[in-house]
């Protein structure tokens, strides 16, 4: 079966969402690594500054495997940037939250993150940016299985 001009679109807007996701994971990996961090070590830092959580709240939450979110976990708390917490709702399932040292790394990456952000929206239009971002939030919403949302 050949694609209808739809599909064909939809199938190059994936392939567009892939090459940004590379894209920006490269930035993300350049601008963390003064840190001492990864852009996967940054967002779940990111996730758990707000308050402790779970592995598995943080993976619903960044919408990843919960597999990959615990290697994560892992590694931070074996490079002291975390460490697991009693949780008092589940005996089992820990929480993750960040340490003082994980805190200053982030903080670092923050900083460096808005200059590259300010310099990034610089170069776009905020009505591109607008449309980027009400695009992408439709393509999640039609991807995502009905309740997960």
């Amino acid at each position: 079966m050949q694609l209808t001009p739809r599909g064909l679109a939809v199938s190059e807007l994936a392939i567009a969402v892939f090459r940004a996701n590379g894209a920006l994971m490269a930035a993300g990996d350049a601008l963390t690594r003064p840190a001492g961090l990864t852009s996967a070590r940054w967002q779940v830092l990111g996730v758990i500054d707000h308050a402790p959580a779970t592995v598995a709240d943080i993976a619903r939450t960044m919408g990843l495997r919960r597999q990959s979110v615990q290697q994560t976990a892992d590694a931070l708390v074996a490079d002291g940037l975390a460490l697991l917490a009693e949780n008092p709702r589940h005996r089992r399932a820990k929480l993750l939250e960040p340490t003082g040292e994980g805190r200053t790394a982030l903080a670092e990456v923050e900083r460096a993150h808005a200059e590259w952000a300010d310099a990034l929206a610089a170069q776009l239009q905020p009505s591109q940016i607008e449309a980027a971002t009400a695009a992408l939030r439709a393509l999640t919403d039609a991807l995502e299985p009905e309740g997960s949302r």
